[in-house]
């Protein structure tokens, strides 16, 4: 020690040894720097910051040799073998890129323990090659063993400085590395000057030519400072690439709707902000705490691969109500870089949002939208589900089926609001009279249902029950500020008397509500066997009526209308007649009701209009041809479109065209049929009001329309001089008629005593068998053709018309 330390302070430039430590330094640090990229390298990237490193560390420890060289001053002439110091530098390089490699192969201590031993290997031969250049006057003695101790003293501080800096990620671990393989090349190299003697001899000669000592420090200088520099722009420049493509990507991370979480060997390494919002944490609580079993669960059934969605729960850090997620997984390692190794990027979409909407897609998809009650499939489910449990169980079970009686009036007068602030309430009102296990359910527009499941004895529980529905449903409703009438009727069918089956119970529950609307109203029927057979005939019917219209099995006959004056017949009332083809004709007081109740009469409807326009534009003499509307095509804004599409085709006149209508059915749209009616008027169509004094006869609506025609009700006609009553009726019709100049019509006429009464009583027109009967259209010849007159041609004895 004392050798060394006399060999420091009085053989060497101490300024140049301070700088020949601050190469080293700097040089070592630097080393580690390149190390730390390097063992987060592989392939081709890894072989480039190997070699950056090797030269860097071997240039470094050159230097650090040759500047303490430089600083030795044994007080003779000295100079440096070009070769010996090139051969140096090279083999500086070597062992330093190859005890780095050993060390980064693999994490472990032996491999530090070997990467140590050749990086110190490598420090005392370059030094020693380097000292085999140095020539001065004189012969180098060395005691070996303190060679020996230098060489365990590089050795120690290479493998001390890899065992302690590890993988070097930190500033902190890369300066602990630096500064102990910088103390041990500094250790080694003294030490092995303090082993030489040099023994004067003149006869050795230091040729001119070998390079000086200022020339020397000059150059390694330069070159080493270069290729610090070097490294630590390299390494500068990678850092801040690193940092801005990480930077660029956490922004977009943090942008991203879902959360990623980053996972390396089961840790959290890194999340974004949606992914802490998730977790209800910090990004610095986050990192390194386990993710799977803590954090994140999966479920049992969920595959295990990547690039498979997997379903799970996330549990908040701060504990709290479990999020149902979405997991997405990807493998981040490219090959290129160790710390990728295992690296696993995790998308987790919070399923809350979507759960909710698909719960309340299916609680729309098995609940009416208006009124929350179970729409027609579920019902059809329950319902099945609940004759299983009846079996098992010997309840009891009832399918009530109800119907409001003053909906259609609401809806119509008030509106649509009305209407659905009808069928809430009603919802709500069956909701709190039902109690589970039984169930209401809502089939479409006013009609509902109720499945009642319950102990006692049938029929009496489903008596009771829709007693109090027919009673909870019977109170007005309140509807912005004025009070809408509510009723129901109800039919009834039991389980299993009435059927087995979720189809034979509501379509006995539905005829038996046929019944009950038939029979006036705000009543509940039960289900009789003879309704089934009544109602099958309706419905085969309605079907029948369905098929002859698309068959073309209907017919129009031709009942005449006359003058009153003097007989000659003015115009024809279409009427349709229906010839069956296994029952015949079926009169049009069968088959016209049921064509209302199924949907029929507007197509029923059009199809006589055409029909008749028709054949009325193939007639020779221009007489008019009336037709009945309904108060479906009344109410429907495109009849005067149909009407004028009608008049082109068959190319009637408007004015040879009369429609009637009935004042019922004016008023159950008012306003709209007044508008239609005014449509119709403008394209010169007649307008008459059929059956008068049968419906409201308000007289407003004879103000409000002015009517081309008033028919006045065969019920009045026929009864002329045997009902007094009926007589002063039919003359005060005829009197206002005069009175308002429309003329008047008279239905049902069958008598000449008829026809004298009214045409002293000035009634301008005549129909009834009297006049005519219905006939088809190529009976009609004679009228068509050839005036007819009443007064010439007395009317034979006829049967009345039904």
């Amino acid at each position: 020690m004392l050798k060394f330390l006399t060999c420091l302070t009085t053989q060497h430039d101490l300024r140049l040894v301070l700088v020949a430590g601050a190469v080293c330094l700097a040089g070592c640090f630097t080393t580690f720097r390149l190390y730390s990229r390097m063992r987060g390298a592989r392939g081709v990237v890894r072989s480039a910051w190997l070699l950056l490193t090797g030269l860097v560390a071997g240039s470094s420890v050159w230097a650090t040799h040759f500047i303490a060289m430089v600083a030795f001053t044994p007080g003779l002439k000295t100079g440096y073998s070009p070769t010996g110091t090139l051969l140096s530098l090279m083999i500086a390089a070597l062992f330093m890129a190859g005890g780095f490699a050993v060390a980064s192969a693999q994490r472990t201590t032996t491999n530090d323990l070997a990467g140590g031993v050749l990086i110190g290997l490598g420090v005392a031969s370059m030094h020693y090659t380097g000292m085999s250049a140095f020539v001065t006057q004189g012969q180098l003695v060395w005691e070996h063993a303190t060679v020996g101790l230098s060489t365990l003293l590089g050795v120690a501080g290479a493998t001390a400085a890899l065992i302690l800096a590890g993988s070097a990620r930190t500033i902190r671990r890369q300066a602990i590395g630096g500064g102990l393989l910088c103390l041990g090349i500094v250790s080694l190299h003294f030490t092995g000057m303090s082993a030489i003697t040099i023994v004067p001899d003149m006869a050795v000669s230091v040729p001119e030519q070998l390079l000086s000592g200022g020339i020397l420090t000059l150059a390694v200088g330069s070159i080493t400072s270069m290729i610090i520099l070097g490294g630590l722009g390299a390494v500068a420049i990678e850092s801040q690439t690193s940092r801005s493509a990480l930077e660029r990507i956490r922004r977009l991370a943090n942008a991203a709707y879902e959360g990623l979480v980053v996972v390396q060997s089961g840790r959290i390494n890194d999340a974004n902000a949606a992914f802490c919002e998730l977790a209800g944490a910090s990004l610095s609580d986050l990192v390194g705490r386990p993710l799977f079993g803590e954090i994140l669960t999966f479920d049992e059934a969920s595959p295990n691969r990547e690039d498979v969605r997997r379903e799970g729960f996330l549990q908040p850090v701060a504990g709290g109500r479990e999020i149902p997620v979405e997991v997405f997984s990807r493998l981040m390692d490219d090959g290129a870089r160790v710390e990728t190794s295992g690296l696993t990027v995790l998308a987790v979409r919070d399923l809350r949002e979507r759960r909710a909407a698909e719960e309340k897609i299916r609680y729309l998809a098995e609940h009416d939208g208006l009124t929350g009650l179970l729409n027609r499939n579920s019902l059809q489910m329950r319902l099945a589900a609940a004759i299983d449990r009846v079996e098992a169980s010997g309840e009891s079970l009832a399918v009530i089926c109800i119907d409001l009686d003053h909906f259609k009036e609401a809806n119509d007068q008030h509106g649509h609001l009305a209407g659905d602030a009808l069928l809430v309430e009603t919802a709500r009102r069956l909701q709190s009279t039902v109690q589970a296990p039984s169930f209401a359910a809502r089939l479409g527009g006013d009609e509902f249902i109720v499945v009642q499941v319950a102990g006692g004895d049938q029929p009496a529980a489903a008596a009771e029950l829709a007693g109090r529905l027919i009673e909870t449903l019977g109170a007005p409703v309140a509807h912005e500020g004025q009070e809408l009438a509510l009723g129901s009727s109800l039919g009834v069918s039991l389980y299993p008397d009435d059927g087995r089956t979720v189809e034979a119970l509501m379509a006995n529950a539905d005829m038996a509500l046929y019944r009950a609307k038939e029979s006036g109203r705000g009543a509940y029927r039960f289900f009789k066997r003879e309704m089934d057979d009544t109602i099958r005939e309706r419905r085969n019917l309605a079907r029948d009526l369905r098929q002859g219209i698309a068959d073309n099995e209907l017919l129009v006959h031709y009942q005449p209308l006359a003058r009153a004056a003097d007989g000659d017949v003015c115009g024809f009332e279409a009427l349709v007649r229906w010839k069956h083809p296994t029952r015949g004709m079926i009169p049009p007081l069968e088959f016209i009701p049921v064509a209302e109740e199924n949907g029929l009469i507007g197509a029923l409807g059009d199809w006589v209009l055409r029909q008749a326009c028709a054949d009325a534009a193939a007639w020779e003499k221009p007489l008019r041809i009336a037709v009945n509307l309904s108060p479906l095509q009344l109410h429907n804004p495109a009849l005067p479109s149909l009407v004028h599409e009608v008049l082109i085709t068959t190319g009637l006149s408007p004015s040879r065209l009369e429609l009637e209508i009935t004042e019922s059915a004016l008023f159950k749209d008012y306003q709209r049929a007044l508008d239609n009616l005014r449509r119709l008027k403008a394209l010169g169509v007649r307008i008459a009001m059929d059956d008068f004094g049968t419906g409201f006869s308000s007289l407003s609506t004879l103000q409000s329309f002015p009517f081309d025609k008033i028919k006045i009700d065969k019920s009045f006609v026929e009864n002329i001089h045997r009902h007094d009553r009926a007589t002063v009726i039919v003359r005060a019709v005829l009197g206002l008629g005069r009175s308002l100049e429309i003329p008047v019509v008279a239905e049902g006429v069958e008598t000449e005593e008829q026809i004298l009464f009214l045409r002293g009583e000035d009634c301008a027109e005549l129909q009834g068998y009297a006049i005519g009967r219905p006939t088809p259209v190529d009976g009609l010849t004679e009228w068509t053709t050839a005036t007819r007159s009443v007064a010439t041609d007395p009317p034979r004895k006829a049967k009345r018309s039904a």
